[in-house]
């Protein structure tokens, strides 16, 4: 079985195909490797996969270019005939999206819609891809339930994860193609974005410079290790979506459908405030932070808090790691990556 994950170089990416790996599946991995954050920690996570790989005899076969290249994503496909695709490759970070829309457009909405065509056409057993809790933009209710609606959403990141719910309900509709949409609730732990707070406050509290503690310390996150979120992974790419038998269309469900479709959220559904997660960072380093108190900036949501009680039933698995287990790690890991000790 070949199964075929986009942004394998990615964070998440990386982390599902080495699990995949690990229990003997063919992985067949795109990236574009662009320039959002440092190529070079994209470099080392392939030089990972391949290692992981060589040890463990198996197949992985990766190439560079992004998903909006319809020529190349179609040769790959023909070449490969995976059964199965998890798209991971996205322009991801709510605020960059304000200074490169462009960029939102091309990965997020075209390359999606190549995947979604190629899917069709080689008969993918089941597409599982990347959406975000951004989606619930202007929602202040909490915990965020998928039968809420997500039709205020305040980034282009946003709204471009919700018009990739939208795009495959319709594939799904038109064509039986079994696909899962996962609105990922902040994802952390180690080899992770250097863009997201962790590996920012991490970077900046080692070199003695300031934090930058945005809406004054007032933010609320659904915190999500990364083995859960595999694990979750790993679980929904065996398990396809399926029609709802009990599906109102005079009360249309907003999560699941007539149609092979199914949304869920993925996140730890243990919501922490900042000030206590930086506080975590803090006794894990041994240092303190110094920290420069900002206003909220635009395109970001004050609090995020996930309802996964669909996603558990479905699959039989809550995430279920600390806090301070997962920020352990991640130092533990940052300082063996950057010699920092």
């Amino acid at each position: 079985m070949k199964i075929l994950i986009t942004g394998c170089a990615g964070f998440i990416g990386y982390h599902l195909s080495k699990r995949l790996i690990q229990e003997k599946y063919h992985v067949v991995g795109i990236d574009n490797l662009n320039n959002y954050y440092d190529p070079n920690l994209k470099k080392a996570r392939l030089e990972e996969l391949n290692k992981l790989a060589k040890e463990k005899n198996q197949e992985f076969n990766f190439d560079s270019f992004g998903i909006e290249n319809s020529n190349l994503l179609e040769d790959f496909f023909k070449k490969y005939k995976p059964s199965r695709v998890i798209n991971l490759a996205a322009q991801a970070g709510v605020r960059y999206s304000i200074e490169n829309p462009s960029a939102y457009i091309q990965s997020n909405i075209v390359g999606f819609c190549n995947i979604l065509e190629l899917c069709r056409h080689t008969e993918v057993k089941h597409l599982v891809y990347a959406s975000s809790s951004s989606v619930y933009g202007g929602n202040t209710k909490m915990p965020f339930s998928e039968e809420q609606s997500v039709a205020h959403p305040v980034s282009l990141y946003a709204a471009s994860k919700k018009s990739n719910e939208l795009m495959a309900h319709t594939y799904s509709h038109l064509y039986n193609l079994p696909a899962t949409g996962l609105r990922f609730f902040t994802v952390y732990g180690p080899w992770g974005r250097p863009d997201m707070a962790l590996f920012l406050f991490t970077n900046a509290i080692l070199s003695g410079k300031k934090i930058q503690v945005f809406n004054q310390g007032n933010m609320i996150r659904d915190f999500t290790y990364i083995d859960d979120i595999v694990e979750s992974l790993f679980r929904l790419i065996f398990k396809e979506a399926k029609p709802d038998e009990n599906f109102d269309t005079s009360k249309p469900s907003l999560s699941t459908s007539w149609a092979p479709h199914r949304i869920f959220n993925i996140g730890n559904s243990k919501p922490v405030q900042l000030m206590e997660y930086i506080n975590a960072l803090e006794n894990s380093l041994g240092v303190s932070a110094i920290k420069e108190f900002l206003p909220m900036q635009p395109g970001d949501v004050p609090a995020t808090s996930a309802d996964t009680s669909a996603l558990e039933d479905w699959i039989g698995f809550k995430p279920n790691t600390a806090i301070t287990d997962g920020i352990n790690r991640f130092v533990d890991w940052y300082r063996n990556f950057y010699s920092v000790f």
